[in-house]
């Protein structure tokens, strides 16, 4: 299944538990790895074409500008890879785990697994002053920072999801599942996620 998290829905904690209730992989961190492990490029770099920053093309390509620094013999030789080459590589490790079983947190999931049938698509979101005063109690910061966080998040996401696939990633026709996760506790979020994947892979059996 794949999660869609704006910044102050909790993501990070309802991803790890919902993988938990299901019994699969939760996917987030083993996707950089995985990728590394596989195409012999340093985890810090496929990390930075994994991630969203307002800065991440540039981030990218000063790693790849400190090659020399990272790696060392024939390993050397096979990278850097393309930002976009490394993107593909990721967006393969997705579906080849989602097939076998797991919980993916972002990158488009919805919109990579969509064609993957016993997949359910999950968006949590809610009203902007409700996710800043989660994010400011979570984070332990000041509403100023929250504030800051949360839109600088939800800019970063939309425009990584419009730059990559050129779609809307807040598309109501994405998803089988959109819940206000500032309106629900953590477990009732969780509990709602579990049985509505729960019947999705009953039914596509």
């Amino acid at each position: 299944m794949t999660l869609a998290a704006l910044y102050g829905t909790g993501g990070v904690v309802i991803g790890p538990e919902v993988a938990q209730r299901l019994g699969v992989a939760f996917l987030d961190r083993a996707i950089p790895a995985s990728v590394a492990a596989q195409s012999g490029v340093p985890e810090e770099v496929v990390a930075a074409a994994d991630e969203r920053p307002v800065r991440r093309r540039q981030r990218l390509l000063a790693l790849l500008a400190r090659a020399p620094s990272l790696t060392a013999g024939p390993a050397q030789d096979r990278w850097p890879l393309e930002e976009g080459e490394m993107q593909a590589r990721i967006r393969r490790f997705m579906a080849d785990a989602a097939r076998s079983g797991g919980v993916v947190l972002g990158r488009g999931g919805a919109i990579v697994l969509r064609e993957l049938p016993q997949a359910l698509h999950v968006y949590l979101g809610g009203p902007l002053d409700a996710r800043i005063a989660q994010a400011m109690e979570a984070d332990n910061v000041d509403r100023a920072t929250a504030e800051q966080r949360v839109k600088a998040n939800d800019w970063a996401r939309r425009e990584y999801v419009r730059r990559a696939y050129g779609t809307d990633g807040d598309d109501p026709a994405l998803y089988h599942l959109m819940i206000d996760a500032t309106a629900f506790s953590v477990d009732a979020c969780v509990e709602l996620i579990a049985g509505a994947a729960t019947l999705r892979m009953s039914r596509s059996k």
